[in-house]
């Protein structure tokens, strides 16, 4: 990385904060540690923001998850600031509901330190801030009134901006790259992360509703993000 970056990792587990800090520290990350919900909300609006936040599940005063919630409510680019979530929980829902308050990963304790790190560089790739990997020419995807500025990292519908999170519009450029190709849940991960990891089937399709949700007209009957029944998904080539 040309830059050092900066995280923020709420985590009321000492031992565990303190090994993550020293094992990114000498990794070339900068990390502040919050030992609880009310004080990494407080600092997470202060300025600089941090270039990702490590959250856990399990805190003191308020869930992970409404650490998220709020965290997507706050005003301006802290609201932007993308989310791996750590948990002990070992129910699946607990993944799905943490991506549908935002959260751009989730990595189950205990992890190993290694695959922490790939997961925070991977999600920084994502974010235009690691390691450039080389784009088409045109940066500007259309098909009719939807635009995916690559460059900006922006979708607009009918002009009007589409909310959504780092992943998932990374997701939908995936998609849309290889318009009228169907990709398997396994082939948009390998995709997306840039490595090959092991495919959550319901993850992919909470972020896939999510996307739905932004740009689709009616999302129940979605044109643009088609369904191939026991295969994955497909970018419709032609639209409106």
């Amino acid at each position: 990385m040309s830059t050092q970056q900066h995280l923020l990792m709420i985590e009321d587990d000492q031992r565990l904060a303190d090994m993550v800090v020293t094992y990114l520290g000498n990794n070339g990350l900068s990390v502040a540690h919050c030992p609880d919900a009310t004080s990494g909300l407080q600092q997470l609006q202060r300025q600089p923001l941090p270039d990702l936040l490590i959250l856990d599940l399990m805190l003191p005063d308020l869930d992970g998850l409404e650490v998220c919630r709020r965290l997507r409510a706050l005003p301006g680019a802290a609201a932007e600031v993308p989310v791996l979530m750590l948990t002990a929980k070992g129910d699946p829902m607990d993944r799905v509901v943490g991506l549908e308050m935002g959260a751009d990963d989730y990595l189950p304790k205990p992890f190993e330190p290694r695959e922490l790190l790939a997961r925070i560089r991977a999600i920084l790739r994502r974010q235009g801030r690691g390691a450039v990997v080389a784009e088409p020419a045109h940066q500007v995807l259309r098909f009719g009134s939807l635009e995916i500025d690559r460059d900006a990292r922006t979708v607009t519908v009918d002009g009007q901006p589409a909310e959504m999170t780092s992943y998932q519009f990374d997701l939908l450029v995936a998609l849309a790259e290889r318009a009228g190709r169907v990709l398997t849940r396994d082939q948009i991960m390998e995709v997306v992360r840039g490595r090959e990891l092991e495919a959550f089937d319901r993850s992919i399709d909470v972020h896939m509703g999510r996307i739905r949700a932004a740009i689709e007209a009616d999302p129940k009957t979605p044109k643009r993000i088609l369904t191939v029944r026991g295969v994955g998904y497909v970018f419709a080539k032609q639209q409106d």
